[in-house]
């Protein structure tokens, strides 16, 4: 675990500094730098083209952890890593070209709700061309065991150029058309400087023979295709769907509400970027015990650290909204759910892990399209009725079938699950610091508020926590504070 708690450690400042970052643009610079409906522009696009990267990245960087360690051959490695960069290639073009063929189709289909979006649908398409290529360099580093990097990439390079370009903007440097041309460079800009890392990792000599076990490569790849498509259409789907029934400045507010609550993946963005490559080696190598133990340290470790957040989120976002113009009103049903549903991923460690890369990965294929089209209908039908809302029902009823099905496999499986008695005393802690502290408030500032709020929650919950001894590890590290300190 050491390489683990060491890159997981610094992913973890990375990680919180991107978020920090990202706070900022989303609560403050946007909204007050930007007219709610390019705001609600920006982040459709973003959004969309989330949808459509795992589309052309076709399940490389999946592939890439999944079998690159597999290789002890040279020349065998060459061959795969030459694979894994032509195949984005060949699926952009496929993509691009039925972008161009049907483009005017698309430009009807914004033509009634939110003609905004007209000039700009094919800068969806080069965004989620830059993202795809992106995941694929970065999980290049990772099977190097050299995730900080990309990480670093991943979490701060790209919200340090939205905010000095909203800053461009505020000083009517930038319109917002020049804006979003300058969002497509930076998105260019950082998929060029990780494929020059990659490369000095590990580089290679392109070779046309492919690998003698492709047919195996492009079938993982084919189906992890599918199987990455459903989870990021889980998460963005929400955005894309208010935009075809409401104004798209509600995918603004949407966003804010949903960005909070997302705040809560931070502990499981970092910890995966490390323990991803190391499950699939420990599976590799057949290691079943020391993956149990990973499994469960994994969930336990996620869900307490994930459980402060959530904690500090719901019980300070009323006085948060306090200092975000007032046309950006919250939804807290929205931080709730999505919160809660954030909180369950952390919940079950390094779970898709061992999924994708183990044999079982095709019965997440088959149980993630269902659970696609359950979140479509679920969207459907949600959004009329609940409006803003609605979304955040949809997307926490179908991520919580998901979740439980995944959970389901890998113990039906591999006869483990991340769960136990910690695990409710952790829930329940949760809760606990919830009910205690959402009703109570001083009577100051609500940026003042907030400080001392969470000073008392944290030192609270840290206490308990460390008396409980629910995780010998987060024990650990709770001892060597006055000491570093």
């Amino acid at each position: 675990m050491g390489v683990v708690v060491n890159q997981s450690v610094k992913n973890v400042i990375i990680t919180c500094l991107g978020f920090g970052i990202g706070a900022i643009n989303t609560l403050f610079l946007f909204t007050n730098f930007m007219e709610e409906q390019y705001y609600g522009l920006i982040s459709y696009l973003i959004s969309a083209s989330n949808l459509i990267w795992p589309l052309i990245a076709f399940g490389v960087h999946n592939t890439l952890v999944k079998f690159f360690s597999s290789y002890k051959d040279r020349k065998q490695q060459d061959k795969f890593m030459s694979l894994m960069l032509v195949l984005p290639l060949f699926m952009a073009l496929i993509i691009g070209g039925l972008g161009v063929l049907f483009y005017n189709v698309l430009l009807g289909y914004f033509s009634k709700g939110n003609p905004i979006v007209q000039p700009y649908i094919w800068t969806i398409f080069v965004l989620a061309y830059a993202l795809s290529y992106f995941e694929v360099f970065f999980a290049w580093s990772k099977v190097k065991l050299k995730s900080v990097f990309g990480n670093m990439m991943k979490e701060l390079f790209l919200r340090v150029c939205i905010s000095i370009l909203l800053l461009l903007v505020y000083l009517d440097y930038l319109s917002v058309e020049q804006f979003i041309y300058g969002l497509v460079f930076a998105y260019l800009l950082r998929t060029t400087i990780m494929k020059v890392y990659a490369f000095k990792l590990h580089k290679i000599k392109l070779s046309i023979p492919i690998p003698t076990n492709y047919i195996a490569v492009l079938k993982y790849s084919g189906l992890i295709l599918i199987a990455g498509s459903v989870a990021t259409l889980l998460i963005d789907l929400d955005k894309t769907m208010i935009e075809r029934y409401l104004a798209i400045e509600n995918v603004a507010k949407y966003g804010i509400c949903a960005y909070i609550a997302s705040v809560i993946i931070i502990p499981s963005r970092a910890m995966h970027q490390i323990t991803y490559p190391l499950t699939a080696k420990l599976i590799n190598e057949k290691a079943w015990s020391q993956l149990k133990s990973l499994y469960r340290k994994s969930s336990i470790n996620l869900l307490i650290i994930s459980g402060l957040l959530f904690v500090l989120i719901v019980c300070n976002v009323h006085e948060l909204f306090d200092v975000i113009p007032d046309n950006y009103e919250l939804y807290i049903w929205v931080v709730i759910l999505i919160g809660s549903v954030k909180l369950f991923d952390n919940a079950m460690g390094n779970n898709n892990a061992i999924l994708y890369t183990s044999d079982y990965y095709r019965l997440v294929l088959y149980i993630g399209v269902g659970m696609a089209i359950l979140s479509f209908v679920l969207n459907v039908i949600c959004i009329p009725i609940f409006k803003v809302t609605g979304a955040a029902i949809a997307t926490f009823g179908a991520v919580f079938c998901y979740n439980i099905a995944k959970l389901w496999i890998v113990y039906i499986k591999f006869k483990v699950h991340p769960f136990s008695n910690k695990t409710i005393l952790s829930l329940v802690l949760i809760l606990g610091f919830v009910l205690g502290f959402y009703f109570w408030n001083f009577p100051f500032h609500p940026i003042l508020n907030i400080i001392c709020k969470s000073a008392l929650i944290v030192g609270g919950y840290t206490a308990v926590l460390y008396f409980l001894k629910l995780s010998p590890d987060i024990n650990k590290l709770i001892k060597k504070i006055p000491r570093d300190a």
